[in-house]
């Protein structure tokens, strides 16, 4: 039997956080295992290994969401898969949200059965959750020019970075160029050292940035 994921939840209102608690842990592939109030609690629960996914709110006291988002991926080797939530439809979040490296980004008036999905999606796949909120913001940077390193990767790397971007998974890039999976890992690998990036949304940001997308 598969253990089940391990959720964290970081939010300054009780109630939001009672809430998703209520709502996750009535899965039973899904298990709350810790909760914060502020961006301190949740750099202390990402280094603490206990989470595979944490839900952080963006707008709270001490360190916010974005920020200690930003640190988390900075500072650990193994992160867990960060979804950002927050009651605000605002462009500027998704945006510094990409940037700081979360997995995803998600309203609080979201619907349950899609905030599960959503959940289940960033811990057992590569793919990102907004390749849609990506193309959207990139477009609207006006003169864009292409990042550093687009020129210098091979076509194939083009190929698997092009696919990321779409919302594709490593294992969804492998079938669809014929490859397999550790092949694919190795080529994103690859994109990563030549565009400078240190993960898979940073790549995709900068793959709709040069335009391969």
């Amino acid at each position: 039997m598969t253990a089940p994921l391990r959720i964290a939840l970081v939010d300054d209102e009780a109630l939001i956080r009672s809430g998703f608690a209520a709502v996750i842990g009535a899965e039973p592939d899904l298990d709350v295992v810790a909760q914060g109030a502020d961006g301190i609690d949740a750099l202390a629960i990402a280094r603490s290994g206990r989470a595979d996914v944490m839900l952080m709110d963006v707008r709270m006291p001490k360190v916010d969401g974005i920020e200690a988002t930003a640190r988390i991926t900075a500072e650990l080797a193994d992160p867990p898969k960060i979804l950002v939530v927050t009651t605000f439809d605002n462009d500027d979040y998704v945006w510094q949200a990409l940037r700081a490296g979360a997995d995803g980004f998600l309203l609080k008036r979201t619907r349950l059965e899609d905030l599960l999905a959503a959940v289940r999606l960033v811990a057992r796949t590569d793919a990102l959750l907004f390749p849609e909120a990506v193309r959207r913001l990139a477009a609207a940077v006006p003169d864009r020019k292409a990042p550093k390193g687009i020129g210098d990767l091979s076509e194939r790397e083009r190929e698997v970075l092009t696919l990321a971007a779409r919302g594709l998974s490593n294992a969804e890039i492998a079938a669809e160029l014929f490859l397999g999976r550790e092949t694919v890992k190795t080529h994103l690998s690859s994109v990563y050292t030549k565009l400078g990036v240190r993960d898979r949304t940073q790549a995709v940001i900068a793959a709709y940035e040069g335009g391969l997308v």
